[in-house]
């Protein structure tokens, strides 16, 4: 990407309090920051999934939605999310939507890594053909929402903690995008 990434420290109350470097950040005590989470749609109304390369620091290997992220300081949500979604899987979206505004959580991966994030949720349709960047993806699938909301109630630890809990709190929006989404 360039230039060396760092994630924007916050309070409880969502101030910025700081930066540090994105990769230092993320330890067994990972301070509380600020990120992004998208799921992108195609014209079928399908959903991408992807899985995080092996390299990734935190649940490489794990199935999730299609793109996180860590906003950089002065950029709005929509140029992050624009961004990264050009970075990891090579796709433009448009017709940018919050689902879950609010969404925030802290989870430790097996190794002992913690996310504690304050990550609102977004949906976005995807324009393009997927074309993975293999240091952040090592797979992905375009999936029917229902199968897939389905499989995170049968077998949620066959995904990322946070798209089970941001797939439970927004169903109801991830469900209206993907009925909009299909042309």
């Amino acid at each position: 990407m360039g230039t060396q990434e760092h994630v924007i420290l916050v309070n409880d109350r969502g101030a910025v309090i700081g930066t540090q470097e994105k990769y230092a950040a993320h330890t067994s005590h990972t301070p509380l920051h600020l990120a992004f989470s998208c799921w992108l749609f195609n014209a079928h109304g399908e959903c991408l999934v992807t899985r995080r390369a092996m390299s990734k620091k935190a649940w490489p290997g794990v199935w999730t939605n299609s793109v996180c992220g860590h906003p950089q300081l002065d950029e709005a949500p929509e140029q992050a999310l624009i961004r990264r979604c050009r970075f990891e899987v090579g796709i433009e979206i448009t017709d940018i939507l919050s689902v879950a505004p609010a969404f925030r959580y802290c989870e430790t991966d097996p190794s002992g890594i913690v996310e504690n994030e304050l990550c609102p949720v977004f949906a976005a349709q995807a324009d393009g053909a997927v074309a993975i960047n293999r240091d952040e993806v090592m797979d992905y699938q375009w999936v029917k929402l229902d199968a897939l909301l389905c499989a995170l109630q049968a077998t949620p630890w066959a995904f990322s903690p946070w798209m089970v809990m941001e797939a439970h709190e927004a169903k109801a929006e991830l469900l209206a995008y993907a009925a909009r989404a299909h042309k």
